[in-house]
């Protein structure tokens, strides 16, 4: 039994910050159920595709979910909206401000169909300030935020990560922001608003590195870090099997035990490196050489055997084929297989987070467009038979 049993959410999100919520949400028991445009939403053909026809990473976040098709450019179908919002707790949607149909999604309309509602809306820039219109993904954030010269090695470009952590983050966040209305209307009865933006996601991680106090106190706008922490020891060696280790000298006492376990004991008291802070920040260079040569000398499995019993952060330096044979990833349940029609059982990833009593599941696997359409409109509107045959002759589901 999913902790979010019984809630109900209307999806009108799109591509990857949205979806990841929705995700989560379905993941814990939420009935979720993906509105899309007739033809189905874009982002279904948008990026890496299968032999389906459909983008592989819509079978990630599209999972745990029902899709139904609706014309919301119709009369009836913005009718039909209406009505499911009367029996939802949930809308949740990442349309930019005053994009087309926005007005149907403002939360002073939607409260007065549905008082309880609770609506989660994710955007660029959010849905205030003199840039809330402004089309944004996840690296025009970075770029914006300041992160982007963070990244990279010193004397290169501006570099973005390939991982777009602020469209999951920000995904997170409204799923936090979501559950935590719920607990509130528990109290009150009411439903709120909910406002997460990507620009603000990407400068509450960039700053928590405390780019902004640096500047503040040391006048520094600090850039390209390149494997190292922002403020502390990180290194990345290549063995001599040419497998990479990466490992963590980042406290005092890790410090000791990692110059210890390389036979360097006089780097523990050499002033250049004693010291958790900007120093051995600033003479990373003499600790590459040290490091470098230690682990030169050594396959990567045994350099990290080595660092780990000494307990020293560390690993290898994965390539995926090797992550989905990864024994911890199979004890925590990070890969789950799930069948898709005409491709197969494929890897997922798991819940990432564990609960005793109500653990979070991939509920079903990702759906077709519409796949839900006679189940939602016929089960949970009540539509008859030949009135859902109306509704889609006319071309409004």
């Amino acid at each position: 039994m999913g902790v979010l049993e019984r809630i109900r959410v209307l999806d009108l999100s799109r591509f990857q910050s949205g979806p990841v919520c929705g995700m989560m949400l379905g993941d814990m028991g939420a009935e979720v159920i993906r509105i899309e445009e007739l033809k189905g939403a874009p982002d279904r053909t948008w990026g890496l595709l299968g032999p389906d026809g459909e983008t592989l990473s819509y079978k990630i976040v599209g999972r745990s979910r029902k899709a139904v098709t609706l014309s919301l450019n119709t009369d009836e179908g913005k009718q039909i909206f209406r009505q499911l919002v009367k029996k939802s707790d949930v809308v949740l949607h990442n349309y930019t401000p005053g994009a087309p149909f926005t007005d149907q999604l403002e939360y002073a309309y939607l409260k007065r169909i549905n008082r309880r509602v609770i609506v989660a809306a994710i955007s660029g820039f959010g849905q205030n300030g003199p840039d809330k219109q402004l089309v944004c993904f996840d690296h025009v954030a970075q770029a914006r935020s300041g992160g982007m010269l963070l990244t990279g090695f010193p004397g290169d470009p501006p570099l973005k990560t390939t991982i777009t952590s602020n469209d999951i983050t920000s995904g997170l966040f409204a799923a936090m922001g979501i559950i935590t209305a719920l607990y509130q209307r528990e109290k009150t009865g009411k439903g709120q608003f909910i406002d997460v933006a990507l620009f603000d996601t990407a400068f509450f991680c960039t700053q928590l590195m405390g780019a902004l106090l640096l500047y503040k106190v040391y006048g520094e706008i600090r850039r390209q870090v390149g494997n190292l922490g922002f403020h502390s020891y990180i290194g990345i060696f290549k063995a001599s099997d040419g497998g990479w280790v990466l490992l963590s000298g980042t406290t005092n006492s890790i410090w000791k035990r990692l110059t210890r376990v390389i036979g360097r004991e006089d780097m523990a008291e050499d002033p250049r490196f004693s010291k958790n802070d900007m120093v051995r920040f600033d003479n990373a260079k003499a600790i590459d050489a040290a490091i470098g040569e230690w682990v030169s000398k050594r396959t990567a499995q045994e350099a990290v055997k080595i660092l780990q019993k000494v307990r020293v952060p560390c690993s290898i330096v994965n390539t995926v084929d090797k992550v989905i044979d990864d024994p911890q990833a199979k004890a925590r349940d990070m890969i789950q297989y799930v069948t898709y029609p005409e491709l197969g059982e494929l890897p997922l990833p798991g819940f990432p987070f564990k609960m005793s009593l109500t653990p979070g599941t991939i509920a079903s696997r990702a759906p077709r467009i519409g796949e839900h359409n006679e189940d939602i409109y016929c089960g949970l509107l009540g539509f008859s038979k030949r009135k859902f045959s109306q509704l889609r002759s006319k071309g409004v589901i």
